[in-house]
């Protein structure tokens, strides 16, 4: 999930990654407010290539996502991790570095206090999906997701499955028998890198995703698989009988539902959807408008 972090009043872009459970920052705001410099990706191109020369990975190891430009636009902007950018500080000097490290700590604490606190992290959520741009349908789409995948998890964690890997390749079995694809495959196909694919799915695409999901989590609750050898064929049936449903749709509607459209497809859509709304009541209200000035006129 992307965000908008504030730090001293100034936005640093950055993204939470529910499967590494890390943050990822952009480096490029970063450097604006610990140099002030007005050409910030310049000043970062200068130290990667004196951080390469000196034999350092830091300027190789960094990420990239998409990320909101100044143009509204999705581009793909270097990213770092929480320790990744401890790193890089070191090697910048300012006087906001000190401030800037307790900032990067409080930050990793309110992570920690949403997780402990489920209320709390489902209206921060909800705020920032509204932030970005998402549209108030699908933000409840992808909470209840959220919710959904959570008991998953859960009942995993009972049947002794270990997060991590075990996650993983359980997660890929479901994905591939509803979707037709394992995630890495899936990310491919909406030419996703580290961001979260939940957060670039259709509705109808995180609904499959819930069946499949909700589903696994039924059948394993009344199997009571050991493990995860067990849990792999939960997983396979789960995700079999969501992607039964998938065909059955796409047989009546004439069209696939796994699409190539991503969050910036949909958060355009979802402001075209909005502007055409505000339009037609403009519209109503200027006929309205001018229907009472006839009948003043008669």
């Amino acid at each position: 999930m992307q965000k908008i972090q504030l730090f001293e009043s100034k936005k640093i872009r950055s993204h939470w990654d529910e499967e590494s459970e890390l943050w990822y920052f952009s480096i490029n705001d970063v450097i604006e407010i610990l140099t002030q410099s007005t050409n910030p990706r310049k000043y970062w191109s200068v130290l990667k290539t004196r951080l390469k020369n000196e034999g350092s990975q830091l300027a190789t190891i960094c990420s990239q996502l998409k990320m909101k430009a100044s143009d509204g636009k999705m581009r793909l902007t270097d990213v770092a991790t929480t320790e990744q950018l401890l790193r890089l500080i070191q090697s910048i000097p300012s006087p906001q570095a000190e401030p800037f490290k307790i900032w990067l700590a409080k930050v990793g604490y309110e992570r920690i206090e949403s997780m402990q606190d489920p209320e709390k992290s489902i209206d921060q959520a909800m705020h920032d999906y509204f932030q970005l741009g998402y549209s108030e349908k699908w933000i409840n789409q992808r909470l209840k997701s959220i919710e959904v995948r959570k008991e998953l998890t859960d009942e995993w964690k009972a049947r002794g499955v270990a997060e991590g890997k075990e996650f993983a390749l359980l997660t890929d079995i479901i994905s591939k028998a509803w979707s037709g694809h394992t995630t890495h495959e899936y990310k491919k196909l909406k030419n996703l890198k580290k961001e979260n694919l939940r957060d670039n799915m259709t509705n109808l695409e995180l609904v499959l995703n819930m069946l499949a999901e909700a589903t696994t989590t039924e059948i394993s609750k009344e199997k009571k698989p050991n493990g995860l050898d067990e849990s792999k064929k939960i997983a396979k049936q789960g995700g079999t009988i969501a992607g039964n449903t998938r065909k059955a749709i796409e047989k009546k509607i004439g069209k696939t539902v796994v699409t190539s459209k991503n969050a910036q497809n949909l958060i355009e859509k979802d402001k075209e959807v909005s502007l055409l709304k505000r339009v037609s009541k403009t519209q109503k209200n200027d006929s309205r408008e001018e229907g009472s000035e006839n009948d003043e006129l008669k």
